[in-house]
């Protein structure tokens, strides 16, 4: 669904671009004082700064802040802007006053989803004089089927070019509508596999945590006390509401309160060697995106090893990225195995964990980013992200909204023995 709303919207743009485009140049042309290439450029500037407010939704402070931009590219009497129910959110240019009249026209737009041209004489206007509303042509802003509201274009003249150019715009505004909802959806999303990741933050570790720390109290209190401190750190660390991203440092530094608890409860059984290249450290990923990892090779890969091994964390520079991996020499899997536990992890909670940073990491920077698993039995397990150094739209203090479905765990990362 994402994929066919991202392809139609792009296809709106590009062709409300080309049309509008066209009559600027037609329309200013004309104009001895202004080129052609100045009209083309006050145009697309218009629109950069309509297509930016609009990505608000269609809201009254969004309408009030898109509606001058659009007046200006229509370069017509006034522009209005309705909501789903006919209730005008913002007008500008002249005769407003029109409104009242042509608010069943807007109603009947909105009712039969079709556009409403009226002329000035279908309307009871007492103004004295020669009036600037000519005729208004009334046009439903579609989203995803539904209509989200109205456009209305009045004009000084009537004609088929006009008629035209207030059809493209709503396309324009609702494509910039649709794009909204689909950055929405995007976050939603990333906040139900965030909550889904925080619910798998083992049991088991918070128990045996408190588990460990108690048994302290008596023999070693300065450790104890240590160790509850990384527990509330590392705790409030992994249920914080404040954004969806967060640097490669911070990442690390809630990992080392996880190992920190996990080594005073597993000896020297647990190794830990960390080998990470200062110039990465700044490097923006999802939020909560490696602490799984790091859990997974101790729970499953370690802990069922006698005696242990070693855990071994390494972030390096690679050009324009940074290469982050987390490896173990437990005990490993077979990778068919793996294969067919993430193809069912939504429904039996199997290695979760993977699946769910792997959607998380290809959802933010694509398919390219997929998860690299490589294991067999005996031979551990090495998981490897990449992380693009720069992204749009990806910075640490990227507020998340409240999810509306859950997530899609269909792709699955590559598996290597």
């Amino acid at each position: 669904m994402g994929d066919l709303l991202t392809e139609r919207a792009v296809l709106g743009v590009i062709a409300t671009l080309a049309v509008l485009g066209l009559f600027v140049m037609l329309c200013r042309a004309r104009r001895v004082s202004t080129s052609v290439e100045d009209a083309v450029m006050d145009m697309l500037h218009r629109m950069s700064r309509a297509s930016s407010d609009l990505r608000e939704g269609l809201t009254e402070e969004a309408a009030n802040k898109a509606t001058p931009h659009l007046r200006e590219m229509l370069r017509c009497v006034a522009v209005g802007l309705t909501d789903a129910d006919g209730t005008l959110l913002s007008w500008d240019g002249g005769a407003a006053e029109h409104y009242a009249p042509l608010r069943e026209y807007v109603e009947r737009s909105i009712r039969e989803h079709q556009k409403e041209h009226v002329e000035h004489r279908k309307l009871d206007c007492e103004l004295p004089g020669p009036c600037a509303l000519h005729s208004a042509v009334i046009v439903p802003l579609f989203v995803e089927g539904d209509v989200a509201g109205t456009l209305i274009v009045v004009s000084g003249v009537a004609n088929k070019r006009q008629v035209r150019m207030a059809e493209e715009t709503a396309r324009f505004v609702s494509t910039q509508l649709e794009l909204e909802v689909l950055q929405k959806s995007r976050q939603a999303l990333a906040q139900a596999e965030v909550k889904a990741l925080r619910a798998q933050i083992s049991p088991h570790f918070v128990y045996n945590a408190l588990n460990t720390i108690s048994s302290l109290i008596r023999t070693d209190p300065a450790h104890a006390r240590e160790l509850l401190q990384e527990f509330a750190e590392f705790t409030r660390y992994s249920f914080r509401t404040d954004g969806f991203f967060t640097t490669l440092s911070d990442e690390l530094n809630n990992i080392h309160r996880y190992l920190t608890i996990e080594q005073a409860r597993y000896g020297e059984r647990l190794n830990v060697r960390l080998r990470v290249a200062p110039e990465v450290l700044q490097v923006v990923l999802p939020f909560l995106v490696l602490q799984p990892l790091v859990e997974n090779a101790v729970r499953h890969g370690l802990a069922k090893k006698p005696g242990g091994g070693l855990l071994t964390i390494t972030a390096e520079d690679n050009g324009a990225e940074a290469l982050i991996s987390v490896e173990d020499d437990g005990v490993g899997m077979d990778p068919d195995r793996l294969f067919d536990d993430l193809k069912d992890a939504h429904q039996t909670g199997a290695h979760v964990g993977l699946g769910n940073i792997n959607n998380r990491m290809r959802s933010v920077f694509g398919d390219e980013y997929a998860l690299v698993v490589e294991t067999a039995p005996g031979a551990g397990m090495k998981t490897i992200i990449k992380v693009p150094k720069f992204s749009r739209g990806v910075r640490p203090n990227l507020t998340l909204v409240q999810p509306q479905e859950e997530p899609n765990t269909a792709e699955q990362p590559v598996i290597r023995a």
